[in-house]
């Protein structure tokens, strides 16, 4: 199969978009692409971050499109044959992602979509079901505290909207004030420091999006026997725990979660398909993919940069607000 993709040659360069021709595997879908989300742990993978990669590679795990006529999510962990037995394969990493027209994926990893507005859920469904994976890491409860930071990015801005429709009492940490109101309309407090708990009380759980650059900061928020999920490390520095002592007097739990299930994914798309979630996201053509890139690292964006692929009518359009 050939068709355009955008294609990492090495760590921390721009992409090249160039016609790839690819091979199917045996019993494999191919999906026409619509909307792929920039994810986080794309950026790391582009940095380089993950030392079993190899370049060249073309990434992209959040990817919805079109499978004969009917449209679909691709669930990101595609089981595949591997030497004798099965091993999983991580879409966009260990086989070809959706930062392109096509992708070749196994016909169980197609989740069916309610509805063809592909960019929203691929702003929206991967946060949402992170934070739905999250919470259950945490045993979070109805009325539970909760900090979150990088609280307007792609996992931040949908996961804090879930957490509150659980019923947590949500801080959500930025230091770009000029969305404090937006925040407030999502059902959530925005806070712009994290000695913030000196005013409303510790929290029960941190949920750390950020990573190396906030942890130990967000960690003195929690109360005695809280828990800090620790979701991502966006910068890939070395996380150091620079007062042991908190943790130990304290008897602060910290938890990693990794990813979420297919259950969890199907729960998500529900939640964005029937209005519950409010995506937020900015499009751009796969040829844009390094612009893209650049307005993350330097905070333009609110929410998922989408990649837009020959999309319906009315998905290629900048949603800082949120969608409708």
């Amino acid at each position: 199969m050939r068709f355009k993709a955008a294609v990492l040659h090495s760590w921390g360069s721009p992409f090249s978009i160039e016609e790839v021709e690819l091979d199917g595997r045996e019993g494999w879908t191919w999906l026409r692409v619509r909307a792929t989300g920039i994810c986080g742990r794309d950026r790391v993978v582009w940095r380089g971050g993950f030392r079993n990669l190899k370049t060249p590679l073309i990434p992209g795990h959040e990817v919805y499109g079109e499978a004969g006529s009917r449209p679909y999510g691709v669930y990101p962990a595609v089981e595949a044959p591997c030497n004798g037995s099965t091993c999983t394969l991580l879409l966009g990493e260990t086989t070809p992602g959706g930062y392109a027209e096509m992708v070749n994926v196994p016909s169980s990893s197609l989740v069916e979509l309610p509805t063809r507005e592909y960019a929203r859920y691929a702003a929206a469904v991967c946060g949402v079901a992170t934070m739905i994976h999250a919470s259950k890491v945490a045993g979070l409860g109805p009325g539970d505290k909760v900090l979150v930071t990088g609280s307007l990015g792609g996992v931040g801005i949908h996961g804090i909207q879930y957490l509150a429709m659980r019923g947590a009492r949500v801080y959500a940490f930025t230091r770009r004030r000029q969305y404090a109101r937006l925040l407030e309309e999502l059902g959530v407090e925005p806070v712009h420091s994290l000695d913030f708990y000196r005013r409303t009380g510790r929290v029960d759980v941190v949920m750390e999006l950020v990573g190396a650059r906030t942890v130990n900061e967000s960690m003195r928020s929690l109360r005695q026997g809280g828990t800090l999920v620790l979701v991502g490390n966006i910068g890939g520095e070395p996380i150091v725990i620079e007062r042991p002592a908190l943790l130990v007097m304290r008897e602060i739990s910290i938890k990693g979660t990794a990813a979420y299930t297919i259950e969890e994914y199907r729960e998500a798309i529900g939640l964005v398909a029937q209005g519950r979630i409010r995506p937020f996201y900015k499009a751009y053509k796969l040829e844009e993919v390094n612009k893209a890139y650049r307005d993350i690292e330097e905070g333009k964006v609110v929410g998922r940069a989408v990649l837009v692929i020959d999309s319906p009518a009315g998905e290629e359009e900048a949603h800082p607000q949120g969608a409708g």
